[in-house]
C-alpha cells in the first residue's frame, strides 16, 4: 500500500511502499479516503513522543481517518466489510496512521459509522481536533452570557471551539491577525476578535474585569490565565496549568482528547444537522502530504485534509 511515512527520528516524511496491516481479534481494517493535518502529527515526526509512546518504524503520520471497513479480525461485531467509518487511530504505539491506503484500528474506542449527510472530506478532518474541542469546551461549561477566550482560535481545535462556545450562548472573543483571520473567526461565531501581539490589553478593553473561561490552544498560557476573573475556568490541550490556580480559585483541565463512539457520533451529527462547520482550507493529494504537514507548521485558518 502507499503511505506517507518516516525511517527514523530526523527523518524526512516521504511517500513509500509499505504492507497492508492485517486486522487481529478486534480491530478492523479501513481503507481510508482521507485524512487531515494535526498537531500531533508534528508532536510524532519531531520525536516529541519519544518515552511516552513506543517508535515502531516506519512510522505513517496521521491520527485522522475516514474510508470504507475493507476486512475484519475475529469477534467484531459493531461493523461490517462495506461500512462507512470515521475517527481517530488510537493505538498504543506509534507506527500506523491515517496518511496511508490502509489502517487497522480497534473496533472499541476511535472508530464509529459516517452517517448520510458527512462527506468523507469533512469526516477525516473531523475526529482529532473535533474532540479536543468539544472535551476542551464542556471542561469549562460556558453559560449563556458568559465572556470565553480562545486562545488558537484560527486553527482546527480552536475554529472548533469557538462554533461550540458561541452555540452555548457565550461571548466568544477569539485571537486572530487583523484581515482574513478575523474575517474568518468572526464567520465562525466570534463576537470580538483580539491580536496575540498585545493580548492582555485588547481583552481588558472588552472584558475589564477579566472572561470567565479561557480555552488554550495556542499562546502563552500564563497571559492568557491572567485574564480569567477569580474563580474562572481554564482548560488547556497543550498541558499548561497556571502556577497561581489555587490562589485564585481557578479550575483548570488538561485536556486529551478522548474519541469515544458517543463523541464522534456526536461532532458527525452535530455537522449534518448544520450545527457545526468542517473548515477545511485545502486538501492535498497523499503524495503532497510532505507539503500539507509544513504549511501546517506555518500557520493555517482552519484544518488541511489530505485525500487517501
Amino acid at each position: 500500500m502507499r503511505a506517507v511515512a518516516f525511517d527514523d527520528f530526523g527523518a524526512p516524511l516521504a511517500l513509500t511502499d509499505l504492507p497492508a496491516p492485517v486486522p487481529g481479534p478486534g480491530e478492523v481494517r479501513v481503507r481510508v479516503t482521507a485524512s487531515s493535518v494535526n498537531g500531533f502529527d508534528l508532536g510524532v515526526l519531531g520525536g516529541g513522543f519519544q518515552g511516552m509512546f513506543e517508535y515502531e518504524f516506519p512510522v505513517v503520520v496521521g491520527k485522522d481517518f475516514a474510508g470504507v471497513v475493507d476486512s475484519v479480525g475475529d469477534g467484531v461485531t459493531s461493523v461490517t466489510v462495506g461500512d462507512e467509518v470515521f475517527g481517530v487511530v488510537m493505538r498504543p504505539t506509534l507506527g500506523q496512521g491515517g496518511f496511508a491506503e490502509y489502517v487497522v484500528v480497534s473496533e472499541g474506542f476511535g472508530l464509529a459509522p459516517m452517517p448520510a449527510g458527512l462527506d468523507v472530506t469533512s469526516a477525516g478532518a473531523l475526529g482529532l481536533a473535533g474532540t479536543a474541542s468539544l472535551n476542551a469546551v464542556d471542561a469549562v461549561a460556558p453559560a449563556a452570557g458568559e465572556t470565553v477566550l480562545v486562545s488558537g482560535a484560527t486553527g482546527g481545535v480552536g475554529a472548533y471551539a469557538v462554533q461550540f462556545a458561541a452555540a452555548r450562548g457565550a461571548t466568544v472573543i477569539a485571537t486572530a491577525k487583523p484581515g482574513a483571520e478575523t474575517d474568518f473567526v468572526t464567520g465562525l461565531g466570534a463576537t470580538h476578535v483580539v491580536d496575540h501581539a498585545d493580548l492582555t490589553a485588547a481583552v481588558r478593553a472588552i472584558a475589564p474585569d477579566g472572561v470567565h473561561a479561557a480555552l488554550h490552544f495556542a499562546g502563552d498560557g500564563a497571559t492568557v490565565a491572567g485574564l480569567l476573573v477569580r474563580g474562572g475556568r481554564f482548560a488547556s490541550t497543550v498541558h499548561f496549568t497556571p502556577a497561581d490556580a489555587e490562589e485564585r480559585e481557578l479550575s483548570t483541565t488538561t485536556v486529551m482528547a478522548n474519541p469515544d463512539r458517543t463523541t464522534l457520533g456526536r461532532l458527525a451529527d452535530d455537522v449534518v444537522a448544520g450545527r457545526l462547520r468542517v473548515p477545511v482550507a485545502r486538501v492535498y493529494p497523499l503524495a503532497e502530504a510532505h507539503q500539507a504537514v509544513a504549511d501546517f507548521t506555518g500557520g493555517t485558518l482552519g484544518k488541511l485534509g489530505i485525500a487517501v
